[in-house]
């Protein structure tokens, strides 16, 4: 099994192998993925974070030949860090992963790296809401990005998967996915910081997540990451007053 690694800061994961097609995820600098399938200029792969499949560009991949490298040990930990690449800065995401640079250092292909600064180890973290508020709050104002992953862009889904990665909770790529998991919270006066919020459209199909900060506020990626107001019957925008999610169910996965 061929693993190769993001060495750019977010390499845009396509439906197909063509610059034309939608994006549905990213990779993150530093995240390993498994080879499915080559093509001229765009490889297949599935993230080994969290088996999410598509098509990356190849050129900003590498293959890596330590296949027993794990990818969520060491998190980047401010807004943007700062990278030498081959002797040049490169900003990378909050939340990506810095597994592949031991001791400063790191020769991967043609690239050497260079980084001395400090890494977040997630399984070191207490899942305790004020820690994941903070972590939340670092997100505030980045722009919705479907597909969107990073501080540069981001999609409600890949938000809340961001967050709670910091520490060490894995959840699934999408919405539909992350409903499954945890325990149901029956009503919204019960509902603690933490605890995601799901929301669908009008066929029934969940279609947004955001995670609440109590039972009458939640933080979400709408537009940009925002905190909004939220009722019985779903999101309020504190901007404009307009409802604009309908709620469908609440989650613990603490």
């Amino acid at each position: 099994m061929d693993l190769v690694v993001c060495t750019v800061p977010r390499s845009p994961m396509r439906k197909e192998a063509s610059h034309r097609t939608e994006m549905v995820s990213e990779l993150l600098f530093g995240e390993v993925a498994e080879v499915l399938e080559r093509s001229k200029d765009f490889t297949q792969l599935r993230g080994l974070h969290d088996r999410y499949e598509g098509w990356c560009q190849s050129s900003q991949l590498t293959l890596i030949e330590n296949p027993q490298t794990t990818w969520h040990k060491r998190l980047s930990p401010d807004w943007a860090t700062i990278i030498e690449c081959n002797g040049y800065p490169m900003r990378v995401s909050l939340g990506s992963s810095l597994d592949m640079i031991h001791k400063g250092r790191a020769s991967i292909g043609p690239y050497d790296f260079f980084y001395d600064g400090q890494a977040w180890d997630p399984s070191l973290q207490k899942f305790k809401p004020e820690n994941v508020q903070e972590q939340a709050m670092q997100f505030l104002n980045t722009p919705y990005l479907w597909g969107g992953r990073s501080v540069f862009g981001i999609d409600c889904s890949g938000f809340v998967q961001q967050v709670f990665r910091f520490f060490n909770r894995q959840l699934p790529r999408d919405a539909y996915l992350q409903v499954e998991k945890g325990e149901v919270v029956g009503f919204l006066q019960e509902a603690q910081c933490c605890d995601l919020a799901f929301f669908d459209n009008e066929e029934g199909r969940i279609t947004h997540v955001g995670m609440l900060l109590g039972p009458d506020s939640i933080i979400h990626s709408s537009g940009k990451v925002r905190i909004d107001k939220i009722d019985s019957m779903g999101i309020i925008n504190t901007d404009t007053g307009e409802r604009t999610h309908k709620l469908r169910i609440i989650k613990r996965l603490a």
